[in-house]
């Protein structure tokens, strides 16, 4: 038994290591495959977590590129919008500076329009001014013609008591020819009854105002143009002389000589020759216009 017992015990004594070897090992791969399968599971529970965090950076990737060109649209939004707002604001202030350039137009406009309508006003109240005075100073032209009118018809009636005096064009002439001044052939001198003569047709002139006398001198036919032309004008002279000295200005008369170019007879006989040597005056009145020409 003790034996027995003995090699009992040395049988498990000497099994026992070899089954706890293999217990160990068994143990081991136990573990092990426990590890592995752990590792295995973990590694696909990682795996799965890295396949959902990849869905997940895709899906952020994707919204990330959807909110970038969401950004992008709404940044071309916004950029379309400050451009049309700036236009907007370019086109207000354009707008505004048309419509100030405008405003100034039509105030310059109206400015020009009052200042043009005040001239015509002025030009009209001219005008009718002008008229007025054009009314009255046509009728102060008309009653100074009339007493101009009235004057010459004095002295012609005046100037007939004397001497042959007729109104002509030009005014009154008075001729003193064979009848009234006697010129003796190739002479100038005037005689005493010629300066009496001369000083009541003086007395009468001054008595007026306004007017002008020309002299004129003629000859008779006898002689040449040249000799009778100076012969004319010292007859002219002659007279004028004497109107001065019998008081008359000086400034109101005028000498010409006219030779043997305007007879007042024709005819070479001694009455007609004698007719043709005389002196002629012409009165002419500054305040009437004679024809279409004033004579002042």
């Amino acid at each position: 038994m003790p034996t027995t017992t003995g090699l009992s015990l040395q049988s498990d004594e000497t099994v026992r290591p070899a089954e706890a070897s293999n217990r160990g090992f068994l143990t081991l791969g136990v573990l092990l495959a426990l590890s592995l399968a752990g590792l295995g599971f973990l590694g696909f529970r990682m795996l799965q977590r890295l396949d959902a965090m990849d869905r997940q950076l895709t899906e952020l990737a994707a919204q990330s590129h959807a909110a970038a060109a969401l950004a992008r649209e709404a940044t071309d939004r916004s950029t379309a919008a400050e451009n049309a707002a700036k236009a907007a604001a370019e086109g207000r202030q354009w707008a505004e500076a048309q419509t100030a350039d405008a405003r100034h137009e039509a105030d310059t406009a109206r400015q020009d329009a009052t200042a043009a309508q005040q001239q015509a006003t002025a030009a009209q109240q001219d005008a009718a001014t002008a008229r007025e005075a054009a009314v009255r100073a046509q009728a102060e032209a008309e009653a100074i013609r009339k007493r101009a009118e009235a004057e010459v018809t004095r002295l012609e009636a005046a100037l007939g008591q004397i001497a042959e005096t007729r109104r002509t064009a030009l005014g009154l002439v008075m001729n003193l020819g064979s009848d009234y001044l006697k010129f003796e052939f190739d002479k100038a001198e005037l005689r005493p009854e010629d300066r009496e003569l001369l000083s009541r047709i003086a007395g009468i002139l001054m008595t007026s105002h306004d007017y002008m006398v020309s002299v004129n001198g003629h000859t008779d036919d006898v002689g040449t143009a040249e000799y009778n032309q100076t012969l004319s004008e010292r007859r002219a002279q002659t007279v004028r002389d004497y109107l001065v000295k019998a008081g008359m200005s000086a400034d109101i008369l005028s000498v010409e000589g006219h030779g043997k170019t305007l007879p007042l007879v024709k005819g070479t006989s001694d009455a007609a020759r004698a007719k043709n040597r005389r002196v002629e005056l012409g009165i002419v009145h500054t305040q009437i216009q004679y024809g279409k020409k004033p004579i002042s």
